[in-house]
């Protein structure tokens, strides 16, 4: 359930099959309590794996596994980090994808952040 103190932050990495990272800035101070990806189609060879960090400081629980056996378009995977994930405003919150997957597919990614 959503309350009035949550706000959502929305990015993308082009390409979850190469190894790279989306830089969100934070616009409001909290703390990071759930982050899901809807995936852009089918990748192969290996799961990706994508890492949520303050900053550089990597959030505990903060990765999202996208399984590759069966991966589609429209797969919706989550995290909910438990610590190291408080947000300042003029922060900013960087996901990062290992790349380890094929097959050239975009993933969206929404933050969320309770005040």
């Amino acid at each position: 359930m959503r309350t009035l103190n949550d706000y959502f932050l929305q990015c993308q990495i082009d390409d979850v099959s190469t190894a790279s990272t989306v830089r969100v800035p934070v616009p409001d101070g909290g703390r990071v309590i759930k982050i899901s990806s809807v995936l852009g189609g089918t990748i192969a060879t290996a799961d990706a794996v994508c890492t949520a960090k303050v900053g550089t400081t990597n959030m505990t629980n903060g990765a999202i596994t996208i399984t590759q056996s069966g991966s589609a378009a429209g797969d919706i995977d989550t995290c909910e980090p438990t610590a190291a994930n408080n947000v300042n405003e003029g922060d900013f919150i960087a996901i990062a994808t290992n790349g380890a997957s094929t097959n050239t597919h975009s993933v969206h990614f929404t933050i969320v952040i309770r005040r």
